[in-house]
């Protein structure tokens, strides 16, 4: 299984950006599909994820501003970022989990300046 994120890119505050991840097999495979993102100096910590069933759930400081949405027609699963603020600078990774093993996607850079 691969997964190809893309769509990252420099950013005004009060911008927006959308992620995709593209997936080499159907999304309904997957059981999560989830957002992650690292910033220099801390910890992979998870922005949003969507079940199989449609449940989403967001890390507090992105609800109201993003949303993630699947498509199963396009096998990619979308991270739309409104209202951008500095600390959602971070490289960010999509995450998806079958019920056997989770397949991480290579990074893309998302840099909010002030």
């Amino acid at each position: 299984v691969q997964l190809q994120a893309y769509g990252g890119g420099l950013v005004q505050a009060g911008g927006s950006l959308r992620l995709s991840c593209s997936a080499s097999i159907a999304i309904s495979s997957f059981n999560y599909m989830g957002w992650y993102r690292q910033a220099p100096g801390k910890q992979r910590e998870l922005v949003a994820g969507i079940t199989s069933d449609g449940i989403t759930n967001y890390q507090d400081s992105v609800k109201g501003r993003f949303t993630i949405s699947g498509d199963s027609a396009k096998n990619t699963v979308y991270l739309q970022m409104n209202n951008m603020k500095p600390e959602d600078t971070a490289v960010y990774y999509c995450k998806c989990t079958t019920k056997w093993s989770p397949y991480w996607g290579r990074g893309t850079q998302v840099t909010v300046s002030s």
